[in-house]
């Protein structure tokens, strides 16, 4: 169970990472993502950083090729808006969550017409 300043660094990192991506990364892979999660190791030195696309799964590979291609800048930018004694290595992953709710949510609507 992550800890009180683990909770609020992943929070932070979030939000600054999305007004990263939004205001100051030049990158037309990275339009209409967003950052939907991240969690910090407990010596805050490894961030897991979780996001998804409205563009859906079909855009994942080139989103993912994206922030790896940025993750430098994110962190120089992350240094300069952080109090942070290190700044953590980011790490992207894919958040399946929303295509994983939009299935359910289709099914239980089939259920529905069904009955």
């Amino acid at each position: 169970m992550p800890t009180r300043r683990q909770q609020r660094v992943a929070e932070q990192l979030r939000h600054e990472i999305s007004k990263l991506i939004e205001h100051e990364v030049d990158d037309p892979r990275l339009e209409l993502i967003t950052i939907t999660d991240a969690t910090i190791s407990p010596d805050l030195h490894d961030a897991t950083v979780y996001v998804s696309s409205l563009q859906g799964e079909a855009a994942r590979d080139s989103v993912l090729a994206g922030l790896e291609n940025a993750r430098g800048f994110l962190r120089r930018g992350l240094a300069t808006r952080m109090k942070l004694r290190v700044v953590p290595a980011l790490h992207f992953h894919w958040d399946k969550s929303l295509e994983t709710g939009d299935h359910i949510s289709r099914l239980l609507d089939q259920i529905d017409t069904d009955h």
